[in-house]
């Protein structure tokens, strides 16, 4: 048996399917080939096979593609099997598979973590893979797109290539410290390594990834009999919250996400707020809970009395259509629920203003681990900047360098790789 096994698994969809793809890599893919196939067809071409078990029976007529490494993307040798997607088809192939020796199923992630331990790709992309992977709307699928096709991780290089030429400076000097022509740090250093600094606060100023998962949070906020619910059924467009003339219907915090135009937004409904205290222990205690939600609020839209919601909430004059309406001077939206009078507008503006929160269409994003590590390399930067002993200044360059490794995987811990990787489903 040899000492790395081969790892297969069902790389397309679940069966039943038109197509089942199952994706065979290591230094035994070959074997399989010849054992399922009889044959290895030429390197990256589609070619027409029966595929038979260790017996010899036929298990059925598929396409099989041989890739041999290490330019596959696990960096191994890589086999396809492109057969019929039922349930049973596939479950015979693996089964002729898992018979052969060295051969065994692969673990959740194991394809893409190979990746990675051969130099396929590094940790970043990796991570950008796993938000591909997961990616419900069109802002999701943008930015996980970019981290995986390597855009942090090309900026990361550069800053890291400026780290080494501001570490060679250093040097520099350190070389002529013993002799009586000692150099000081040049000018240009203070200029570099301010801008560099510069560069790394504007990354960590940006939206983090996990925005893009949690959604544009928009709590509906106001007293009992508000319209909030009403409201709030308009914007997700279904009947989720229950409407009612009584106040103190909604009791509890109710929350929707959903995508409009591609931007991951999540609504919350709240139970209405008063001033003197709720009779019903239970109503008492979703006042709480709104008032918790107004904390965590991207955006408040204000159904109160103007000027009685939290700071920069938007005012909100609802329920135009009834007769006991009271216009807002300031209100930023004067709509009825009921009618549809005024919901689209409000749903456009709660995008856009969603659209500057959120990270940018394609643009790279960090997520926590990511910020964490530039915030490191920021940190130690600054460090360097209050120092004037040539060895310290090179200390704290190389922690810059070094968080710059472990950004990007060059310096991680197998911990955080089996957490990384366990998101991913098997097959990937």
């Amino acid at each position: 048996m040899t000492a790395t096994p081969t790892i297969f698994a069902l790389s397309s969809g679940a069966p039943p399917a038109g197509v089942g793809v199952i994706r065979v890599s290591g230094p035994a893919a070959r074997g399989a080939l010849l054992a399922l196939a009889g044959r290895v067809p030429a390197a990256r071409r589609a070619s027409l096979a029966r595929l038979r078990d260790g017996e010899g029976a036929l298990l059925d007529e598929a396409l099989v593609l041989w890739f041999p490494g290490p330019n596959t993307a696990t960096g191994e040798d890589l086999a396809e099997f492109h057969c019929h997607g039922g349930r049973a088809v596939i479950a015979a192939i693996e089964g002729a598979l898992a018979s052969l020796e060295g051969v065994r199923r692969a673990e959740p992630g194991e394809f893409t973590r190979r990746a990675f331990a051969n130099g396929r790709i590094d940790l970043a992309e990796a991570e950008g893979l796993a938000d591909l992977l997961s990616s419900e709307t069109e802002l999701q699928r943008a930015a996980a797109l970019a981290n995986a096709g390597g855009a942090l991780s090309r900026q990361v290089e550069v800053w890291r290539e400026k780290a080494l030429a501001l570490s060679a400076q250093v040097e520099a000097v350190l070389d002529f410290s013993d002799e009586e022509d000692a150099a000081d740090l040049p000018e240009c250093f203070t200029w570099n390594i301010a801008a560099l600094t510069r560069e790394l606060a504007e990354w960590l100023s940006r939206p983090r990834s996990e925005r893009l998962g949690e959604g544009f949070r928009i709590v509906l906020a106001g007293p009992p009999n508000a319209g909030k619910s009403t409201l709030f059924n308009a914007l997700v467009e279904s009947e989720a919250a229950i409407t009612s003339p009584i106040a103190g219907t909604t009791r509890d915090v109710i929350e929707r996400a959903v995508a409009i135009g591609g931007v991951p937004l999540s609504f919350v409904d709240t139970a209405g707020l008063r001033e003197e205290a709720a009779a019903d222990p239970i109503e008492a205690i979703g006042i709480d809970r709104a008032r918790g939600a107004l904390a965590r609020a991207d955006v408040v839209l204000w159904l109160g009395d103007e000027g009685e919601g939290p700071e920069g909430a938007w005012e909100i004059a609802g329920q135009s259509d009834c007769q006991t309406f009271v216009p807002k001077v300031s209100a930023r939206f004067t709509l009825s629920a009921e009618t549809g009078e005024g919901v689209a507008a409000l749903k456009v503006a709660l995008v856009e203003a969603a659209r500057g929160a959120l990270p940018k269409p394609g643009e790279a994003a960090l997520n926590a681990r990511q910020h964490a590590r530039l915030a490191e390399a920021k940190e130690a930067l600054r460090a360097a900047t209050t120092l004037s002993d040539p060895l310290l200044v090179a200390e704290e360059l190389r922690r810059v360098r070094l968080a710059f490794d472990r950004l990007i995987g060059r310096s991680t811990t197998e911990d955080m790789l089996d957490t990384l990787f366990g998101r991913f489903c098997i097959g990937k």
